[in-house]
């Protein structure tokens, strides 16, 4: 399969008509035309000289062909078109008592013939065929408006929607070009290390795993990668959306398409291109134009009616009253040609897709990759949001939180002195904290782990235990240190304890750090309407209840395994509309079983391929800012909806009257299509939070 950039492709219902006539063509039945990122995916073997003459017929060409063939519906030369059309219209009025009635008859043809050709022809093969779209409606009006000799209005008829035309052109380009700024962060080559010490310039698609590449300062970083040599700040925005550099040091890892911006970086590439980040999102970003939401499925399949419908209540307007009410044929007829242009669908189908591509790329931006139009309607329309608490809520590195010293002398030695060779986290939580660091250290010459409790090890001929309060069996325990451990045990803190065989040293309470941004995020998500948030997690009760109280969620559902976890999710979403958010595979199966799965970015593979939607950061704090460009665009196509009908049911109401003119009706139709597209663009001007 090939695939080619598109120019001039502006109508979703032409790009969809097209797509069936290639189809039809030999080699040509899995091919795809792709509106949203206006490309075109064939066959090899399919025949291109049969592909431009379908394309050209709604004024679409291939990109390669771009500078040799202009003759687009929408592109340059369509505004041309329009702006000498209206020229010579504005002359024929001032004119049109000076000369020959012959002359400025001709005029006028010459305007039309300009700007309304294009919808003329397409329109008369449609009617040759039998196939009612927009062009089928215009090509009756202007003919119909010509027959009765109602110059001026089949001009501005023409006029008008060829205005109409580029503008849907012009909507949808700022939103594609929108897009196409995101795309081109891609790096195009990369300078890789030869074994005999030589540089060599290479495509990034020739990059494989284990090559060392040189980064300069103001260059790409290639692929995912790790520092090998050298320290820089790394603008990593294309990625994640952060705007702050991030320092990186040798060890560190690095993500494609983000910008080296100072020292020379040696970096050993991680991933080959195709696999890694940045590749992974244009993907997603790619393929998420092409979805189409339940909004946008139930448009396309009303307008395929509704063309039809349009001109079966022409013909009773034409008919019905010289019939049946004695009214004038002509005066009916003039109306009928009214109707046809109030009811050209244009904004109706319009209404939602640029706004849908506007929203994806606006996320996309801030680094919140949105799989498809209709993850974003869902989103803008959740309810109840369920979090998986370590690594999301909290950051998943448990540190001490709390200290209760009995013996300052030996306390932190032995703590030091038996932790010193443990990768346990909760360790490692120890040997961080600022006292145990300063600590002496003492070799054990025995150190042995007591399943579920702790460990036991032995000091210059000393017993030492450090663990759980199940390590305390040995002792009697004092009032003061008996409410020492319930008080931490009730604030939710894991407990460390530290003692020999006679009396307790001290004890830790450690606990998994809250995130800085959960502590905003919560209300922040609650003013924009989220009734619920939900803490889902398989800690204890107490620990869980700590860090709900911090950041204020309404809900907390405890010492949950992952299977619980899904069927928590599947009686969540029963009373509610439910997105699930976290970080590890054990959250993969719920992700996939809420109405929406939420992953973070720099969480397990599996979870980002399971969800709906992912945040490239490793935090939080964009996902209000998702919210609020969701709600946004669900708001924006309502809205374009209504307008698009209601402008159209108003003028259609005129006809019972008989106060519906062709000017009213152009208005309608131009006006409705100027009102969704720019519109939907606002959706790129909601300013972060």
């Amino acid at each position: 399969m090939k695939e080619y950039k598109l120019q001039g492709l502006s109508c979703a219902n032409c790009a969809a008509e097209m797509e069936e006539e290639i189809k039809k063509l030999e080699n040509g039945e899995k091919a795809e035309l792709k509106f949203g990122s206006s490309k075109l995916v064939v066959n090899d073997g399919v025949d291109l000289a049969k592909v431009r003459k379908i394309l050209k017929s709604e004024g679409a060409s291939l990109k390669e062909d771009e500078e040799h063939d202009h003759e687009h519906n929408h592109g340059p030369n369509m505004k041309l078109l329009v702006i000498i059309s209206a020229i010579i219209f504005a002359a024929t009025l001032l004119l049109q008592g000076i000369l020959p009635p012959l002359v400025v008859t001709l005029m006028y043809i010459t305007a039309i013939t300009i700007s309304g050709y294009h919808t003329f022809i397409k329109g008369a093969k449609n009617l040759v065929k039998l196939k009612f779209n927009i062009d089928t409606l215009m090509t009756i009006a202007l003919i119909g408006a010509v027959a009765i000799g109602e110059w001026k209005e089949a001009t501005v008829v023409a006029i008008l929607f060829g205005l109409n035309e580029y503008l849907e052109g012009l909507g949808m380009e700022k939103a594609r070009s929108s897009m196409e700024k995101l795309l081109k962060v891609a790096p195009k080559q990369a300078t890789r290390l030869m074994d005999d010490g030589s540089e060599q310039i290479v495509a990034i698609e020739d990059l494989e795993e284990g090559d060392l590449v040189l980064v300069k300062a103001g260059e790409k970083i290639p692929s995912d990668g790790l520092v090998v040599a050298g320290t820089s700040s790394v603008n990593e925005a294309a990625i994640t959306g952060e705007s702050l550099p991030v320092e990186k040091l040798p060890g560190e890892s690095l993500f494609g398409g983000s910008i080296n911006n100072e020292g020379l970086l040696k970096i050993q590439i991680t991933k080959a291109y195709q696999d890694s980040s940045l590749a992974k999102i244009l993907r997603l970003v790619e393929e998420a134009q092409e979805m189409k939401t339940p909004t946008e499925l139930f448009i396309n399949r009303f307008a395929k009616y509704y063309t039809p419908l349009i001109m079966v209540i022409a013909g009773l307007v034409i008919l019905l009253p010289p019939l049946f009410f004695s009214a004038g044929w002509g005066a009916s007829f003039y109306q009928g040609l009214a109707v046809l242009i109030v009811g050209c669908p244009c904004a109706l189908i319009l209404s939602s897709p640029i706004a849908i591509l506007s929203g994806i790329t606006k996320n996309a931006r801030n680094g919140i990759l949105v799989k498809g139009g209709v993850y974003l309607e869902q989103l803008g329309r959740i309810e109840s949001i369920a979090f998986d608490k370590t690594g999301t809520l909290t950051k998943g590195e448990p540190t001490v939180q709390e200290v209760k010293v009995y013996d300052n002398e030996r306390f932190y030695t032995i703590a030091r002195s038996v932790e010193k060779n443990s990768s346990h986290p909760i360790a490692t939580a120890i040997l961080e904290e600022e006292e145990v660091q300063r600590a002496e250290v003492l070799e054990p010459s025995s150190v042995d782990t007591v399943p579920g409790k702790g460990v036991r090890a032995v000091i210059n001929g000393e017993t030492f235990f450090v663990g759980s309060e199940q390590t305390l069996t040995h002792l009697k325990i004092s009032d003061g240190e008996r409410q020492d451990i319930d008080g931490l045990k009730n604030a939710g803190y894991t407990l460390v304890v530290v003692s020999d065989e006679r009396t307790i040293l001290g004890m830790f309470g450690i606990a998994d750090e809250v995130r800085e941004e959960s502590r905003s995020l919560i209300s922040r998500l609650h003013s924009l309407g989220i009734k619920n948030t939900i803490m889902l997690t398989g800690d204890h009760e107490q620990t869980a209840r700590k860090v709900a109280d911090e950041i204020g969620v309404t809900e907390i559902h405890a010492q949950l395994l992952p299977d619980e976890k899904v069927s928590k999710v599947t009686d969540l979403k029963k009373t509610t509309r439910l997105a699930m958010i976290g970080d590890g595979i054990n959250d993969a199966p719920a992700l996939a079983m809420a109405d929406l799965g939420i992953a973070m970015g720099k969480g397990t593979d599996s979870a980002i391929e399971t969800a709906d939607i992912v945040l490239m950061q490793d935090h939080l704090g964009k996902l209000p800012n998702a919210f609020k460009i969701a709600k946004q665009v669900n708001r924006v196509v309502k809205w374009n909806i209504s307008i698009a009908l209601g402008l159209k049911v108003i003028a259609l109401l005129l006809t019972i009257p008989g106060w519906l003119t062709l000017w009213v009706a152009i208005l309608s139709d131009m006006g409705a299509t100027i009102l969704v597209t720019l519109i939907s663009l606002t959706v790129l001007l909601i300013k972060d939070e």
